[in-house]
């Protein structure tokens, strides 16, 4: 197998560039994958080489072959200056604020954040003294009135968790660049497949890479691409200073799920919104949240911006009591209640999000459920939901 020039690589289609990057058979004894390399230490051949260091991998918290072959296949996907791996999605959201703020800074923050951010921001960046405002997350350039002389960056996730809400990213790029302020985004659900967030300016870009990227519900993975080589510094060094790894395990299953995400994400779109459709069309649902529907707020975004959708969404029922949502989902057979999504499996779960949130108000009437659609025959799921339902009237 002829090893490609780097020219030869980046002319290459999108999928053929994700089956390709981050591995070369000659340097695995010609197998296809990459191996496992587990280790710690890394021992030098004299005293010479250690004291300046001379080697490709100095210890193990500065990574190893199988990391690198991931770093080289995200960085293929996200296209910018350079990318790090944390062990987790939280952690992805986490460090980059860590990376640019400090004491006495101000940080904006949509009102639609993944809830375990903002704990994050409510309690952590508190007691560093970063001060945490959030914003309504339809404001697009309006974000500018927002703006302190101490405002270091904003914290945009389109669309929003649980809810989601559409954000304008490059009205608000275009507001905090005139103001030197950075632009830090949550692109897991779009992934940067169907959304490119470095070519419409954002600075740093967050994946919990436990959904799309491994996309098998059996890694806890994140990463953060960072837009220019300077907030690539300064993203890696906090990186090495909090001693931030992955398991080489965990590489491994997360670069083989992103030889398939192409394929997953090309199949659960449309299933997704056969779905949505599907649903609001039914008696019981009040409403469907997913901005790739014509009905939706924030569908006009979704359409200028995003080149594709993800198979999570949400709905609003009409009201009826908790007992009857609870009969509704207990009795599923092939919708998991689990928290997470990404993976090939559907999912489903219920939630509230009136009582965390500060700069808007939801509104809803009815419960709300959030859907995560898999690989799963569609019309064996839609007779799940479609039993749940008769479960849900007849508890009403």
């Amino acid at each position: 197998m002829k090893k490609l020039s780097s020219p030869e690589f980046s002319r290459l289609r999108e999928k053929t560039r994700l089956v390709l990057a981050g591995r070369d058979p000659a340097d695995s004894y010609g197998f296809v994958n990459p191996p496992i390399v587990r280790g710690s230490t890394v021992v030098y051949p004299n005293m010479e080489d250690f004291m300046v260091r001379k080697a490709r991998y100095t210890y193990g918290t500065q990574g190893n072959p199988t990391i690198d072959a991931l770093l080289a296949a995200l960085n293929t996907m996200e296209g910018g200056a350079g990318t790090v791996v944390c062990p987790s999605g939280l952690l992805a959201c986490t460090l980059p604020m860590l990376a640019v703020l400090s004491s006495g800074d101000h940080l904006l923050v949509t009102d639609s954040v993944y809830r375990p951010t903002r704990i994050f921001c409510d309690k952590m960046l508190k007691r560093m003294g970063v001060e945490v405002t959030y914003y309504d997350p339809a404001i697009g350039a309006g974000i500018a009135g927002l703006f302190k002389p101490n405002t270091k960056a904003v914290w945009t996730e389109a669309p929003g968790s649980q809810t989601f809400e559409m954000q304008d990213i490059p009205a608000i790029v275009e507001a905090a660049h005139a103001r030197d302020v950075l632009v830090l985004m949550d692109n897991t659900w779009a992934t940067p497949l169907f959304f490119d967030s470095h070519k419409f300016g954002v600075d740093l870009s967050v994946q919990a890479g436990t959904k799309y990227y491994a996309g098998h519900s059996d890694v806890l993975i994140g990463t953060v691409s960072a837009r220019t080589p300077e907030l690539y510094k300064r993203l890696r060094e906090a990186w090495e200073t909090l001693g931030v790894i992955i398991a080489p395990e965990d590489a491994f299953l997360t670069l083989r799920g992103i030889r398939t995400m192409h394929i997953r994400l090309k199949e659960q779109m449309p299933a997704g919104i056969e779905m949505a459709n599907w649903l609001a069309a039914r008696p019981e649902v009040a409403r469907v949240l997913h901005p790739a529907l014509p009905s939706d707020p924030g569908h006009a975004i979704w359409k200028r911006d995003f080149t594709g959708a993800s198979s999570l969404f949400a709905i609003e029922l009409k009201p009826v009591p908790t007992k009857a949502v609870g009969a509704m989902l207990d009795g599923l057979s092939l919708f998991g209640m689990g928290a997470s999504w990404g993976g090939y499996e559907s999912l489903v779960l219920p939630f509230d999000c009136t009582a965390y949130r500060t700069a808007t108000k939801p509104g809803f009437a009815g419960p709300t459920i959030r859907l995560h659609i898999g690989l799963e025959d569609l019309e064996d799921l839609k007779e799940d939901l479609d039993a749940g339902f008769a479960r849900l009237r007849a508890a009403a």
